[in-house]
């Protein structure tokens, strides 16, 4: 396929051919993937299938030896770094919630809005009335409306799970990628999150959900993408995958 045709895709994110080593082993291997605007994805697949390094490309973190990278049809994200990435709009929530304990949810909301992080920045920043509805909207979506004047360190695991997805919405993504959000969750929370993340998806977001907890990744109800060695091993809907020999045969059957 000539550039010419690539750079005209409709995508939202689209992957193709992409191929990255580290010191000869190849973390991604000819792996092509793509997602259409407002569609939310699950990725699974066995520990080092590339789930992770696929995330670091999209976002700008590990450069791909070769092959194409391209958002929203037409921008070439290899040629970006991590910080020109973000401020187009892909959006990371990586495994490990990193909320400010010392400082309450709606605070936590509005750091993550202020690009300005410096205190004196903080303190003297005067949000927009775009940006206070921004917060109110994103309070009702994690549920933590009530729990706005809370110390984000008094939260339970979800709860802070739930604050930091909160956080990357805070800065208006267009794309999420969301890295095992419901590790560690109870079963309550862990069908909360996914609520949760059907009603960030509903409001046109794209997103990208990489989990281990299958419960969890029936419960979205969406197109699933399992990788092996770096590549797309299987796709389809749950039970596709679920029933597909070889997804059973590396991952599921263990």
């Amino acid at each position: 396929m000539s550039m010419l045709e690539t750079r005209s895709t409709s995508a939202m994110l689209y992957l193709d051919g992409v191929h990255v080593s580290f010191d000869g082993f190849h973390a991604i291997n000819n792996l092509s993937l793509t997602l259409e605007p407002g569609e939310m994805r699950a990725i699974i697949g066995p520990n080092g299938a590339g789930k992770t390094t696929m995330m670091d490309i999209i976002t700008g973190k590990t450069k791909p030896d070769k092959g194409e990278v391209v958002f929203d049809g037409t921008v070439d994200l290899t040629k970006l770094d991590e910080t020109e990435i973000a401020k187009l709009g892909i959006g990371r929530k990586f495994q490990k919630p990193t909320v400010f304990e010392s400082q309450t949810i709606e605070d936590n909301l509005l750091l993550a809005l202020n690009v300005d992080h410096s205190v004196r920045g903080t303190l003297f920043w005067r949000r927009s009335r775009d940006e206070s509805e921004r917060i109110e909207r994103v309070l009702d979506i994690i549920r933590l409306r009530d729990a706005r004047d809370r110390l984000a360190g008094s939260l339970s695991h979800g709860q802070k799970q739930w604050l930091e997805i909160g956080m990357l919405l805070a800065q208006d993504p267009k794309v999420l990628l969301v890295d095992e959000p419901v590790a560690g969750m109870t079963d309550v929370e862990t069908q909360q999150t996914a609520e949760l993340l059907r009603e960030i998806n509903s409001h046109d977001k794209t997103v990208m959900v990489v989990e281990h907890d299958m419960t969890f990744v029936r419960e979205l109800g969406v197109k699933v993408t399992c990788l092996h060695e770096g590549a797309v091993l299987a796709e389809g809907t749950i039970d596709d995958v679920s029933a597909n020999e070889r997804v059973v045969e590396v991952y599921l059957g263990r």
